[in-house]
């Protein structure tokens, strides 16, 4: 009976700790402004390299163009070095200025598409239709850096 009042004497005091610990927006942190988006892709058993080469061909090409016109600030691609383990094994990432970057715009899309051009166009859809046969999608994530004062 001494030990369980104890316990419950430490839980009520983790308790108050815990509820006094909240943060507010703005006061104790601030949010940064780039965005990342970010996709996790399970690529299947040897098939790290065919991926690779399909994406050098497509997305690269596409977010290198986007990144020479002014539209995104970065890209990544991220592989695991334990390929096997968990849900996903490699990371597309893609770094936005700001949210603002986010939202449609007619005239930046004209631009792209005319600088992407019919053929980058044509192989790229001919490309993805394989990605299936060697890779899943298994999430998509916009991030914000959350900066603690």
């Amino acid at each position: 009976m001494k030990h369980m009042i104890k316990f419950i004497s430490l839980c009520c005091v983790l308790f108050a700790v815990s509820s006094q610990a909240e943060l507010e927006i703005y006061k104790d942190y601030d949010l940064g402004r780039e965005v990342i988006s970010m996709t996790t892709v399970r690529i299947d058993p040897n098939m790290e390299d065919i991926y690779l080469a399909g994406l050098k061909e497509s997305w690269v090409k596409a977010v290198m163009l986007q990144k020479k016109l002014g539209y995104i600030k970065d890209w990544k691609i991220y592989g695991s070095e334990l390929p096997q383990s968990g849900q996903f094994n490699m990371v597309l990432m893609v770094v936005f200025e700001s949210s603002a970057d986010l939202e449609p715009n007619q005239e930046k899309y004209n631009a792209f598409m005319k600088s992407w051009g019919k053929a980058n166009q044509d192989n790229s859809r001919e490309l993805t239709k394989s990605y299936p046969n060697v890779r899943t999608l298994t999430g998509e994530y916009r991030l914000r850096e959350i900066v603690l004062k």
